[in-house]
Parts: C-alpha cells; structure tokens; sequence
C-alpha cells in the first residue's frame, strides 16, 4: 500500500514536472515569436508613469502587439523585468517578439521625436514646433527660456535665450523637462560658435550677443545664400558711420501680436526693436540665426554699400549712395507696387 501510494505520488510529481517544463518551454517559444513574422506594423505605444505589468501587457496586448497579456506579465516576472519597466514612447513593431519588446522598455529604449528647427525662427516659433512634437508645452518652454535664471546657468549674457536656440534636427524622448531640451539647444550654439568665430568676433570689436544679434537681422533680411555677406556688409558699413540699420525685422519683431502687414506707423512708432528710430542694434537677437548667417556677419563682403532694396524675386539690388537707393526703390518697389 504504502510503496503503491509513493508510486502515485512520485507520478503526479513527474507529471507536475513535465507539465510545469512543457509550459515553460511553451512559454519561452511564445516569448520570440512575433506577431506577425515579416514586416510588421509599427506603433507609438506609450507606458505611462505608475504603470505595472500587468496595465502594460493589457495595453499591448489591446493594441495588438502582444497575443496575451497574461504570458507577457509571466515571462516580465520569469526574467526580472517586472519592476524595471521605464516609463516613456516606445516605437515598437507587430513583427518584434514579446521578449523583444520587453527588453525595450525594461532598458528604456524609449522612441525619439524629431524636432527641426529652421534658420531665422523665434523663440515663440520655436516653442511652436516644440509643443507641436509633444515634447512641452508652449507656454511653459517660452516661459522657462525667458527665466533669467535659467539663461544665467546656460552662461548666456542675455535677457532671454532669444537667439541661442540652434537651428538644426534634434531628437528627444518625452517627458523631458524644458530646460534639458533648451540646454541641448545652446549647447548645439556653442558648439557651432567655435574658438576661431569668437577670436574674430574680438578682431572685430564684437561682443558675442552682438555678432548673435546681428546674424539673426542677416538671417531674417537674406533671401538667398550668396547675399548673406553683401547683406552683412550693408549693416557693418552703416554702423560704422553711425547710420541708422532702418531694417523692417527688427520693427516686426518689436510689434505685439504683429498682422503680417508693416505699416507706416510702425516705423514711425519707438520700440526698443524700432531701428528706424534707434542707433546702433537692438538690444538682442530677433531670431534663431544658422551657421551660414553668423558667418556673414563675422565675414562681410568688402563693400561699400549702404543700401538695398528687394527686387521681388527673392534677391536684392545694392546701392552705394541714398540718390542710387530711390531710383531702385522706385524700379523695384513703387512699380511693382502700382500694377
């Protein structure tokens, strides 16, 4: 009876095991095998903060990346990976297995959204773009990049970081804080304003937040590449005599909530940005310029134009002397303007 009962219970036993061992294996075959093999379907898929495994697999499993929730949350606490989940976008695929996918967010390979960030932009356009990606929200990132606090500790000599923001692509997971994405952003600056810019910026006589100043006017008054340092050489020869800049970018961006149409008031009213009634440049950048207009205005043309007039086309006509400028405007300006 005895040896009976022990044959029974060394039976269940064996079953036990082979049916735990099948299981597993089962288990460890569903981990690698993707959804859908081939080319699968990608999907944004967002774990939020506070969220377990087994919120997770339902999820996944909802959006059709997973077959079953309840072999995802086994195969998370079979491996250790249950409490290691990171929060965050994911960029995942219907043709990654469920191990796969797993490994990613235990590692926090979380998705990286790309922002571009065009020569010439604002600070308000740039939070535009900014918020458009998700990454922040507008008024919080304009806030924080005008946070004096925040453009003292990112060395900038500035009242914002109006300017600093770098024109270029970047990647950002999300959730991060504005200032961390506003520091890559200076720092992609700094990188681009390199030791021999600064030294010419000192043989010019020019402070940094000048030169920066400066190339963001060139950078909003240049319509085409090749007339960036005829450009530059226009605002060098006139601050040198100390003439006025007379630039309307600088009038526009001193306008609030401005229409897209410059009016004859506007250049008639003071604002700090008003050049056409102050001397000298602005009190700071008016935009975001790019490598190509800082340039410029560290090389200007060797000109001795003072004036220039848009021909219409994207492109613009020099003058040397005030009586040259009128007959262009006139042929350029007032012809066009009465068809």
């Amino acid at each position: 009876m005895i040896r009976k009962l022990m044959l029974m219970f060394f039976l269940f036993v064996l079953t036990a095991v082979v049916g735990i061992g099948g299981a597993y294996l089962n288990l460890m075959v569903w981990a690698d095998l993707p959804l859908t093999p081939g080319a699968g379907k990608d999907k944004v898929f967002t774990l939020f903060p506070g969220q377990g495994p087994k919120q997770a697999a339902l999820s996944l499993e909802k959006e059709k990346l997973v077959s079953n929730a309840f072999r995802f949350v086994l195969l998370a606490r079979i491996e250790g990976k249950d409490k290691k989940l990171k929060a965050g976008d994911y960029l995942l695929s219907t043709a990654m297995s469920p191990r796969k996918i797993l490994d990613n967010m235990a590692k926090g390979r979380v998705y990286l959204h790309r922002v571009t960030i065009p020569e010439g932009y604002t600070l308000v356009q740039i939070a535009d773009v900014v918020a458009a990606a998700g990454l922040s929200d507008a008024v919080q990132f304009l806030n924080t990049a005008r946070d004096p606090e925040v453009v003292q500790k990112m060395g900038i000599v500035a009242e914002t970081l109006e300017g600093y923001l770098f024109p270029d692509t970047y990647y950002f997971p999300r959730g991060l804080d504005p200032a961390d994405i506003l520091f890559t952003m200076v720092k992609r600056f700094r990188a681009a304003f390199t030791p021999e810019r600064e030294a010419r910026a000192k043989e010019l006589g020019m402070t940094l937040h000048e030169v920066v100043t400066l190339a963001s006017i060139v950078e909003k008054e240049t319509g085409v590449p090749e007339e960036r340092a005829l450009v530059s050489s226009v605002f060098h020869n006139r601050l040198k005599k100390g003439m006025r800049l007379e630039t309307d970018p600088t009038v526009i961006y001193g306008i609030p909530n401005f229409d897209g149409d410059i009016r004859r008031h506007h250049l008639t009213t003071y604002t700090p940005y008003n050049t056409y009634k102050i001397t000298g440049l602005p009190p700071g950048p008016i935009a975001s310029p790019g490598t190509l207009a800082i340039h410029a205005t560290l090389y200007p043309a060797e000109t001795d134009f003072l004036y220039f007039v848009a021909k219409g086309n994207g492109t613009h006509y020099f003058s040397h002397t005030y009586a040259e400028h009128n007959r262009a405007v006139i042929r350029y300006q007032l012809k066009n303007t009465s068809r």
